[in-house]
């Protein structure tokens, strides 16, 4: 047994993003369901497009409802804390708790989905890829159903961050790191980019735009 499937950590993932969906869905003013469709779709966006890709039947959410559970749950917590509670926490010297909670999101996700995809017995790039996929399209559809252009698309060290995540992993374990080593510094490695990137203001070069 890996030290991912010793512990729920895609499962801390799907929380943490359905968080960042169901904060989302509050910044935008949607009703219950909004928030659980959000929070959800948020949620196991990721893994389901990685599970598809691999081929694994059922996909994971579907043979354990448990991880939609958890984001129904998510979802309405954030609804009953109400506007100002949620204004208070996004707001002011609390920190944008939205990008806060995506970027952990964002790293889970990136060693999560790295592992499952090696325990299916794909290629290094491969898992690499994967891993990104995994972190990076939970983001990419609540942005889409929220009306906003993803964080994909907008110069942010994004999608940079947790490739690397994914590629440092990969890398250690290639080098017979132990797998929770190897897991623990990708996640890190994710981590700290997407951090440094929101608190430095870093992003990457974009290409100059024509009329």
């Amino acid at each position: 047994m890996t030290f991912l499937q010793s512990i729920p950590f895609e499962t801390i993932g799907v929380a943490v993003f359905a968080l960042s969906g169901a904060l989302m869905a509050a910044r935008k003013g949607m009703d219950p369901f909004g928030f659980a469709l959000l929070a959800t779709l948020t949620g196991v966006g990721g893994g389901t497009v990685r599970d598809v890709l691999i081929g694994i039947r059922p996909v994971f959410w579907v043979g354990d409802p448990g991880d939609v559970l958890v984001c129904l749950i998510v979802a309405e917590l954030v609804f009953i804390l109400g506007p100002k509670r949620v204004t208070w926490i996004e707001g002011g010297r609390q920190g944008r708790l939205l990008l806060w909670a995506d970027a952990l999101g964002l790293a889970l996700f990136a060693v999560s989905g790295t592992a499952k995809a090696l325990g299916a017995g794909v290629p290094a790039l491969s898992a690499v890829a994967l891993g990104t996929i995994t972190a990076t399209f939970g983001g990419i559809i609540r942005d889409i159903f929220a009306g906003t252009t993803p964080l994909v698309l907008r110069q942010e060290i994004y999608v940079t961050a947790a490739a690397l995540g994914a590629a440092v992993m990969v890398a250690l374990q290639a080098l017979g790191l132990n797998p929770f080593l190897s897991a623990a510094t990708g996640f890190i490695a994710a981590f700290t980019l997407r951090a440094l990137a929101l608190l430095r203001g870093w992003s990457l070069p974009a290409f100059p735009k024509r009329d």
